[in-house]
């Protein structure tokens, strides 16, 4: 077992030891966690996902992924916006994803507010609460689950007007969307 530093991965390559435990996470943390994400409509999806994720394991939800694009229109903000209630039935009775009311409802009520901001808005308040880079965590000890940048990321878009958006989830965000870098100092996937 890990001492909470980098392990050993199925090629040889040191990983952060969460991502070991299924062929959906090596994949997951070498090609996509922790690398930058831009586009409204991207970034909207991952908010809606990590959300989704509260309370559950994130193998939960990658694995459900493709159910989750296809009942939410591939997340783009302009469709999911238009969403009736026939849709909000439709998806609570889908086994795809996950149904949760208050998730459900959230990521369209999201979907609605986030329709009326500007092009590139959400890239672009999102992008603007992204720490300054610190020290590489040498052990998943030295990873928060919370930040004051998530937490101000947090109330801010709170005060926006979306749902769902905790300080936990949003450093979810942030390091899932590449805010932040939280690949061990020894990790394989850490960006120079």
């Amino acid at each position: 077992m890990s001492d909470g530093k980098a392990v050993a991965g199925p090629d040889g390559g040191l990983r952060c030891p969460w991502a070991l435990s299924t062929e959906d996470y090596v994949t997951y943390h070498d090609e996509e966690w922790g690398r930058p994400v831009h586009g409204d409509d991207a970034l909207y999806e991952r908010l809606s996902l990590e959300a989704f994720q509260s309370g559950l394991s994130w193998i939960t939800i990658l694995r459900r992924r493709e159910g989750f694009r296809a009942a939410f229109a591939g997340f783009r903000i302009a469709e999911v916006a238009t969403f009736t209630d026939t849709d909000r039935e439709r998806l609570l009775a889908d086994a795809g994803i996950i149904r949760n009311r208050l998730k459900v409802d959230a990521t369209i009520a999201n979907a609605r507010v986030l329709a009326e901001w500007a092009p590139g808005e959400l890239d672009e308040f999102i992008w603007s609460h992204a720490p300054e880079p610190g020290p590489a965590p040498k052990t998943l000890g030295d990873v928060p689950a919370v930040t004051a940048e998530s937490t101000t990321l947090s109330k801010a878009l709170k005060k926006r007007g979306l749902k769902f958006v905790g300080p936990t989830t949003a450093y979810a965000l942030m390091q899932a969307c590449g805010l932040v870098d939280d690949h061990l100092a020894d990790c394989v996937a850490r960006r120079p």
